[in-house]
């Protein structure tokens, strides 16, 4: 199993993602950004928007920046939900 760092997130991102469960690359792309960032916002409060982009850029495999606004709205609407 891939280690989430192969997707591009860093070392904390690593660690945070396996305290909530998600240990491999194969792991997030099964869970999905939504639920992955639903766990975090759990153990993590301070969790922000910004994780949820990134996390869904990751498993895209692009870019934070080549999210569309329409893709970028979807989560900002989920994430206010949470």
């Amino acid at each position: 199993m891939a280690s989430v760092t192969t997707l591009g997130l860093g070392k904390t991102m690593e660690k945070k993602l396996h305290s909530v469960g998600i240990h491999s690359a194969e792991d997030l792309k099964n869970i999905g950004s939504k639920q992955a960032v639903f766990r975090l916002k759990e153990k993590y409060p301070g969790t922000c928007v910004v994780i949820l982009y990134h996390l869904e850029a990751a498993i895209r495999g692009v870019e934070i920046k080549q999210l569309d606004d329409a893709c970028k709205s979807e989560l900002k609407a989920y994430f206010k939900q949470i």
